[in-house]
């Protein structure tokens, strides 16, 4: 019986058991004498014996009244704000059971409530961030606006500072973009359409993507691997992913550095790796570098708005990926990324 699984209850019957038995055997070893004077210690027994069960009963209710009490007071102090509040639920038995379930829903509660408070200081570091992010080029904007504004006949300075704001919308336009998208893959909202794909028809999409730029700042764009190389993927993505490591890797190189971009796989995991010989990563920067917004205090770059790489990483663990860097100050820098091979069981 579950009931008896209790063990206060499970001493509560067995005492109780004990009582009567000894106080029946009693009784009748009395009847059994028939003995007058013996007689009259049949009903005290049976009193006694009443008296016994009674006080059982009376501290087994006790206790039971000092647990309930001790969980309502828990569940007050829970009510009340401490998260740590808890009904103390060692040993066995359906009260137990029964403590244990609202621990559980406590723990829920306040995972749901972590979550709660992780999304809104997540909104609020987010909006902080675009704040600070189009404060810049908005206050350039401002001020070509005004430069144009009092040189209407310069038709010199009119088209310098058009493509200067031009260059200050692109900007904007960019920022918006990957906020849409990293938020996008926060939230799940993005089902990736993930088919089996060649490698290499991928990294030749990226090379036109990237090869003019690559000449113009004459830097070596280059790239290699096995053409049976394929991949479960959604090519749209990860195209993005790779995309935006190949250019931080050609926003922090000088010309005639090179970037290498090549693909292998291994028994269970296919790897992508950019690796250019460019200025390098300082070691202070390296724990930071995937966050979003970050900029490092010793990057010459002024453009760059710090969630290109924090894109790649959301997009890339989408994947099921890996992505990890090591870099040298003034060697290069090299990316890896790793993408496990899906097995049939």
């Amino acid at each position: 019986m579950k009931i008896l699984a209790d063990p206060s209850i499970k001493r509560l019957f067995c005492g109780i058991l004990a009582v009567i038995v000894v106080f029946s055997v009693l009784s009748t070893v009395l009847l059994a004498a028939e003995t007058e004077n013996l007689l009259p210690y049949v009903p005290t027994a049976f009193v006694g014996m009443g008296i016994f069960i009674f006080a059982a009963l009376y501290w087994y209710f006790r206790q039971q009244h000092a647990v309930m009490t001790h969980a309502v007071e828990q569940i007050h102090a829970f009510i009340a704000g401490n998260s740590a509040a808890r009904i103390e639920c060692d040993d066995e038995g359906e009260l137990n059971r029964l403590f244990h379930e609202v621990n559980s829903l406590a723990a829920i509660l306040n995972a749901h409530a972590e979550n709660e408070s992780s999304a809104k200081r997540f909104m609020k570091d987010t909006l902080s961030d675009i704040s600070y992010q189009l404060k810049t080029p908005l206050a350039a904007l401002n001020i070509y606006n005004g430069i144009l504004q009092q040189e209407p006949t310069d038709s010199d300075a009119i088209r310098k500072f058009t493509a200067l704001s031009e260059q200050e919308l692109d900007r904007i336009e960019t920022l918006v973009q990957n906020l849409l998208k990293i938020t996008k893959l926060d939230a799940g909202t993005i089902a990736l359409e993930q088919t089996e794909q060649n490698l290499s028809e991928l990294m030749a999409h990226i090379e036109r993507r990237f090869s003019v730029q690559a000449q113009q700042q004459d830097k070596i764009l280059s790239f290699a691997g096995d053409d049976s190389i394929s991949l479960r993927c959604d090519p749209h993505w990860l195209d993005e992913a790779v995309g935006n490591i190949v250019k931080n890797a050609l926003d922090h190189t000088q010309a005639e550095n090179s970037i290498h971009i090549a693909w292998r796989s291994f028994a269970s995991v296919v790897q992508i790796t950019v690796q250019d010989n460019g200025s390098g990563i300082h070691p202070e920067d390296l724990p930071h570098i995937f966050k979003r917004f970050y900029r490092s205090r010793f990057s010459k770059d002024t453009q760059g708005i710090g969630l290109g790489l924090a894109l790649a990483k959301a997009i890339i663990e989408a994947h099921r990926g890996t992505i990890e860097v090591d870099s040298t100050l003034g060697v290069g820098t090299t990316f890896t990324m790793n993408f496990l091979i899906p097995t049939k069981l």
